[in-house]
């Protein structure tokens, strides 16, 4: 047995062209409705007397994203800004790197030797003689100064 199905009444094009309407009908009551309210009136009035501004407004906003779009989609830009980050950023990654060469180096030596090796006071007297401390001793130096000098100030 089969079934066929019929349209419910409300599918009917009669009747959704019928809707349609009925919505259309209702939609200026409400707009007049809506525009009949105070502060919606005053609303209007403020934004009428605000669009020569406004109007302003969105043309240097619009110049503002034309600009940002031009420039966020220039290949030659992007390519430019990235060779002059890696030039600033060369010198740095290199300069990390050798400072921490240098760390892992001397963290090796010191296992290498063991920790029973002590330093005495003519080896700290040697020690001293070597430019690398006297460089390391005047940034101490330096850096103790200028923290003490802040300290002062903020005593003041």
């Amino acid at each position: 047995m089969t079934e066929t199905s019929s349209p419910q009444p409300s599918e009917t094009p009669e009747n959704v062209v019928g809707n349609q309407e009925a919505a259309a009908s209702s939609r200026p009551d409400v707009l007049l409705e809506q525009l009949l309210k105070p502060e919606v009136q005053e609303s209007l009035t403020t934004l009428v007397d605000n669009l020569p501004k406004l109007t302003e407004m969105l043309s240097v906003m619009t110049k503002a994203y034309d600009f940002g779009k031009s420039v966020a989609t220039d290949p030659v830009l992007a390519e430019d800004t990235m060779a002059s980050l890696s030039g600033f950023a060369k010198p740095v990654t290199t300069a990390a790197k050798s400072v921490a060469s240098a760390a892992i180096e001397a963290g090796d030596r010191v296992h290498a030797q063991g920790d029973q090796a002590q330093i005495g006071v003519f080896g700290l007297m040697k020690m001293l003689k070597d430019p690398q401390v006297q460089k390391g001793l005047r940034y101490a130096q330096a850096f103790l100064d200028v923290l003490n000098e802040r300290d002062q100030q903020n005593k003041r």
